[in-house]
């Protein structure tokens, strides 16, 4: 049993994965004397004449303001790329810019029928951090290319499925990009990585030799757009932003029906895109949901990376407040008890908070969390049960 008398936690079910030694008992101090201020629940006992609205627009600004990233004005300058007709969709490698110094690609799955004068809904779907780094979108589209490291992952994590497929499948518009560091956008030129790869004619040994070499690169990424003076957790929020008009620019696409969802990194930007983007009208995130205080206790070196560093924001916000931030819009966690990132007493006690504010902001029936005993996944269950949440609150109720 994991206990701290300093911030009152106790976690039964695992050891610690990476205590801080003799510097353990001085971080737990620095936690302890945090205001917290912008916490839901601290909020709303400071505040008792405060309202909901009046919360989420002081947090929104912390976050906004964390970000530290102006992406410049909107022009996208879209682009397809190739365009593949399947017997039951329509397959576009499409381009856009999400800043002026940004160009991503991405895929984009239309259903077959949908047109400007039948518009259909859109899920924006993100990628996992896990895995290949060299590979993006192909973790979750199929691009008519295959690897065996990819194939393993889909195995390990989608129940052997295309993510993508599972959601045109089942009637929307998809568009899945490359994040930073990932794909397109993993860096070359740099530390033996060469100018130009395609990982899919690699060999599994030459490709995991790759992948060490750009996974070696990440915290020079992550130190080198600090001295830019921005954060990873910013670039990604404005490239998915902008994701978002990338699917409203598409006249296919009901505008005022779009979701997103992801797995692990993806379900970080699910919480953080639905938090702050008022757009997405639905979310499901899968495998990140956790309290600051039970993960520090437990597990930062395996599940915390430079995608969540944000000085001036945890200081004063939990990780469930960006869940409560999506009301009343509707938002799916997806927490699974056997998932070794997140000690299940935390995926409960964030369950807890972010009910309670879904209550607060008088919405209590447009939060539902979803906690299977199952691994780090986004299998064919969790699959069932994304659309089904997404069916519900998507889908025109005319």
């Amino acid at each position: 049993m994991i206990q701290s008398d300093i911030l009152g936690i106790q976690i039964r079910s695992r050891d610690p994965l990476n205590l801080y030694g003799s510097m353990e008992t001085a971080l737990q101090q620095i936690r302890k004397h945090r205001p917290l201020d912008l916490n839901a629940e601290r909020w709303r006992k400071a505040n008792p004449r405060g309202t909901f609205d009046q919360w989420r627009e002081a947090v929104t600004r912390c976050l906004l303001d964390g970000f530290h990233y102006d992406p410049g004005a909107l022009d996208l300058k879209p682009q397809v790329i190739e365009r593949v007709e399947r017997p039951s969709y329509t397959q576009e490698l499409v381009a856009f810019n999400t800043t002026p110094w940004f160009r991503v690609e991405g895929c984009f799955l239309l259903p077959q029928g949908a047109s400007a004068d039948r518009p259909v809904p859109a899920i924006l779907l993100f990628h996992e951090w896990g895995g290949p780094m060299f590979f993006g979108k192909e973790r979750c589209v199929n691009t008519g290319r295959d690897h065996p490291l990819l194939q393993e992952h889909r195995a390990l994590h989608y129940s052997g499925r295309y993510l993508a497929e599972t959601f045109i499948e089942a009637g929307y518009a998809v568009l899945c990009a490359d994040a930073y560091h990932f794909g397109r956008r993993a860096p070359r030129g740099l530390n033996g990585i060469p100018d130009e790869f395609d990982p899919m004619m690699m060999n599994i040994w030459d490709a995991m030799h790759l992948e060490l070499k750009v996974c070696d690169q990440i915290y020079l990424g992550a130190r080198q757009l600090q001295f830019a003076g921005t954060t990873w957790a910013g670039v990604n929020y404005w490239d998915d932003s902008r994701c978002v008009d990338y699917l409203i620019s598409r006249p296919e696409v009901d505008a005022n029906h779009i979701g997103c969802t992801g797995l692990s990194v993806g379900g970080w930007r699910t919480n953080m895109l639905a938090a702050c983007d008022r757009r997405i009208k639905a979310s499901v995130s899968v495998g990140w949901m956790t309290t600051g205080d039970h993960q520090q206790l437990y597990n930062l070196a395996g599940a915390i990376g430079v995608f969540a560093m944000l000085p001036g924001v945890w200081d004063r916000l939990d990780i469930p407040d960006l869940t409560v931030l999506a009301a009343s819009n509707a938002a799916m966690v997806v927490s699974c008890s056997q998932d070794l990132l997140f000690p299940p007493e935390a995926q409960i006690e964030a369950d807890r908070q972010a009910r309670d504010g879904f209550a607060w902001a008088r919405c209590p029936e447009q939060y539902q969390f979803y906690n299977p005993p199952k691994g780090h996944c986004y299998d064919a269950d969790i699959q069932r049960e994304a659309i089904a949440w997404f069916d519900r609150h998507l889908r025109s109720r005319k």
